[in-house]
């Protein structure tokens, strides 16, 4: 099932949304340029939320309540929860949260604004970030990927947009037949797809990305997206066209 489009009229175009798929797809070109030169684990190693380091230094922090462990808390959690979203491990993972992007993300950015909606974004993704280390702490090798980000933001859309449709591309075969489902159904088929974003994984990447409880935390998102919107919404939807 490949989401192409939603069935709402556009009101403006996503600037905000734009700028972040081309980043996202800056920085894996980047990660296949690393990859090339063997830097790509070391790099992912260093700007990928990596929970037992960041649990060490939380506790450090709170054990030792000092500045110098405070501001190193800061400097060693602030790029990796930052970082860590526009980063990728596979194809598959890259490509299918650029769509989800692409569909969901742009009627967010219509009701927030381009400012509020990547506000939203890198919040989301933060917050996303942190549930993980919280829900795993012990985990030892990094997570990475816009999955918290895109949670977040289908969290958002089914909030506000219950009764859409999404014009989708149904693989049979060698066809593609174009349907549309309700919007629902892709809070069910996100769940499904992260089992595959192991599919077309960069090769040193093995050990990024886990499937384990750390990684399914992006499905905090969904509630943290829904718990958001409602603070910066800036314009509500016509239950028209919805």
């Amino acid at each position: 099932m490949i989401p192409i489009d939603d069935n709402l009229p556009n009101r403006y175009p996503p600037f905000a949304t734009y700028a972040l798929i081309g980043f996202n797809v800056a920085l894996f070109v980047m990660e296949l340029k690393l990859e090339a030169t063997g830097q790509l684990g070391a790099f992912l190693q260093s700007w990928g939320v990596v929970s037992d380091r960041m649990t060490s230094v939380v506790i450090d922090a709170i054990r030792n309540p000092s500045p110098a462990a405070w501001v190193a808390l800061m400097v060693m959690s602030a790029g990796p929860l930052l970082f860590s979203m526009f980063l990728h491990s596979s194809f598959s993972q890259i490509v299918g949260n650029m769509l989800f992007l692409w569909v969901f993300g742009k009627r967010i950015e219509e009701i927030l604004g381009h400012g509020r909606f990547f506000l939203f974004y890198l919040v989301c993704g933060i917050l996303t970030a942190i549930a993980q280390v919280a829900i795993a702490p012990n985990l030892a090798v990094p997570i990475v990927g816009a999955n918290g980000a895109v949670s977040a933001i289908l969290g958002a859309y089914f909030l506000n947009f219950p009764k859409a449709k999404i014009e989708t591309l149904l693989p049979l075969l060698i066809l593609f037949i174009p349907i549309e489902v309700p919007a629902l159904f892709y809070l069910m088929w996100w769940f499904i797809q992260q089992a595959f974003y192991g599919i077309g994984q960069l090769t040193v990447l093995k050990m990024v990305n886990p499937t384990s409880l750390g990684y399914w935390a992006n499905g905090v998102g969904l509630f943290i997206g829904a718990g958001l919107v409602s603070l910066l919404v800036k314009y509500k939807p016509k239950t028209a066209i919805y």
